[in-house]
């Protein structure tokens, strides 16, 4: 009796840790392994003192706030965060609504593939995804459109990413990566037949200057569409949990501050654009966007206790704990933020260059 109960404690234990790191499992399956994680191109032994140079960004605000400064800042967050966000999230750095009966990588991808039906390019127009950051929606946008597509990122390590995920998916030849600043994006002007942004233009200091270098690049006639990280008309900035879960975004997030809804169409507008279409995708009827990040704590702590492991027995960076645990309360303020919905990871703008 006694074996027998042996054995099915054994069995229980293994298979608790079989659903534990295999079941369980990271949010998605394709991206980083644990074991590779690292700092992008921050040495190991850097990492950590980089992470506190992050932080003291925020005790500087003001230089978080000029044109200067944010490469650096949005730099030094991407080398710490890019692995973990790959490993524990996917390829594609944004959220998306949640669509009934769809896995959250359907949903991610269908709603890549809005961006580019919303600016109506043909096969073999070139295009440009504005911070493109891995490439996850070039390439779901490119296989969708067949358009040949350049991104833009300030981070060499997520080129080099980037530019191996293109290059296993087969589509190395429709899509182009460029390390660049997109406040001085380094193309000719009238070059593009389209361009989209993802979630990723919320990291500009001012938000015209970065529609400003999006026109100059466009060709006359041309759309373009953003999905952007805004608070809506529900944030009060007299209510103190208010500013609390918006200030985390933004520090969790490398983020100089977060506009305000009524502001996007504004900043459009006053660089040249026609604004076409305005819409906050996150808004009801849509489904819940932040309820990946709920469903997936377990995961994360679960991945928490792999990366103190990893970091304990030096295979990954020192600091990555660090990282890591930055990244687990800024999901729990992005979440708040989802469910008092006084902020949006998804506000669209579609507008035109004019044609003259």
């Amino acid at each position: 009796m006694d074996n027998v109960a042996l054995f099915f404690t054994g069995a229980l234990v293994v298979g608790g840790i079989y659903w534990f790191l295999c079941v369980l499992g990271p949010a998605e399956r394709k991206g980083k392994r644990a074991l590779d994680l690292s700092g992008g191109t921050i040495s190991a032994e850097k990492v950590q003192d980089n992470y506190k140079q992050y932080w003291s960004f925020f005790r500087r605000p003001k230089e978080i706030e000029t044109a200067e400064k944010v490469p650096d800042f949005v730099d030094t967050f991407y080398n710490l965060v890019t692995d973990i966000y790959e490993w524990g999230w996917g390829q594609s750095f944004h959220f998306s609504p949640s669509i009934r009966g769809k896995s959250h990588r359907d949903a991610t991808r269908l709603h890549e593939e809005m961006a580019v039906d919303l600016i109506q390019v043909k096969q073999g127009q070139k295009i440009l995804d504005v911070g493109c950051g891995v490439g996850g929606p070039m390439r779901a946008i490119a296989s969708h459109s067949r358009a040949n597509v350049v991104g833009i990122t300030i981070n060499e390590y997520q080129v080099k990413r980037a530019r191996d995920h293109n290059r296993k998916a087969g589509l190395d030849a429709l899509c182009e990566v460029v390390c660049g600043n997109f406040l001085q994006m380094p193309f000719d002007d009238n070059t593009f037949d389209g361009a989209y942004s993802i979630e990723a233009t919320c990291h500009a200091p001012k938000l015209e200057e970065v529609y400003a270098e999006i026109y100059r690049v466009l060709k006359p006639g041309s759309l373009y569409v953003s999905y952007e990280w805004v608070t809506t008309d529900k944030f009060d900035a007299e209510n103190e949990e208010h500013v609390e879960v918006i200030q985390g975004i933004e520090r969790g997030d490398a983020l100089p501050g977060l506009r305000a809804y009524s502001d996007i169409a504004e900043a459009a507008k006053k660089v040249g654009f026609e604004v076409v279409k305005e819409k906050d995708l996150a808004a009801p009827p849509a489904e819940p966007w932040w309820t990946r990040l709920k469903m997936g704590r377990l995961a994360y702590w679960r991945n928490h206790i792999v990366v103190q492991v990893l970091s304990a027995v030096g295979v990954a960076p020192k600091g990555t704990v660090d990282v890591h645990e930055m990244l687990f309360k800024t999901a729990d303020f992005l979440s708040r933020g989802g469910e008092t919905e006084i902020f949006s990871p998804m506000h669209m703008i579609l507008c035109r260059k004019p044609i003259s």
